[in-house]
């Protein structure tokens, strides 16, 4: 059975453990075991949001639903994180910057597609974009390693691959719109 406030206790734990993803990494696979107990716990997204279960400098966890057909754009997050989908599809493509270009042009570097049940663990230096490739709602667990919604981040322009500013609540629209 999932327990919200258990699995944010024992992110917390985790992190006063292992400031890497490591310890996170592996709360989520246990709570992943299970998607459908998390599904139970969470209820079935009916729409698209990020939803906040706990914020802190040192920890971040969201409860995301992704709308069907959505790509986010090459982004980083300056920051660890834990993927976790309990329900649906993502499909990730990873990047790396072309050395010492000046607009900060990225590179595709790999793919991973998710699905309901994986976890995703990434390093502080990943640069990913995200597609929820079915017809309906992807829910996931994403925990972070820092505040995601006060720390500042680049995003790289969908067509060129050039680095901008992330606007954190352009991010947030994109999921509920």
């Amino acid at each position: 059975m999932f327990d919200k406030d258990e699995f944010i206790s024992d992110c917390l734990d985790a992190v006063k453990r292992e400031t890497t993803h490591k310890a996170a990494a592996d709360v989520m696979r246990r709570a992943m075991s299970d998607p459908s107990a998390i599904l139970a716990a969470l209820g079935e997204p009916t729409e698209p949001g990020i939803t906040p279960l706990y914020q802190s400098s040192e920890l971040t966890i969201v409860n995301l639903a992704w709308k069907p057909s959505t790509t986010i754009p090459p982004h980083n997050h300056e920051m660890w994180a834990v993927i976790g989908i309990y329900g649906g599809r993502e499909d990730n493509i990873f990047w790396r910057r072309v050395k010492d270009h000046p607009d900060g042009l990225i590179e595709a570097a790999g793919a991973k597609a998710l699905s309901t049940g994986d976890v995703c663990p990434m390093g502080p230096d990943i640069i990913h974009s995200v597609t929820n490739p079915i017809p309906r709602l992807t829910a996931a667990l994403h925990i972070y390693g820092g505040d995601f919604f006060d720390t500042e981040r680049s995003e790289w322009e969908p067509e060129r691959l050039t680095e901008h500013t992330l606007d954190i609540e352009d991010l947030r629209a994109r999921f509920s719109d």
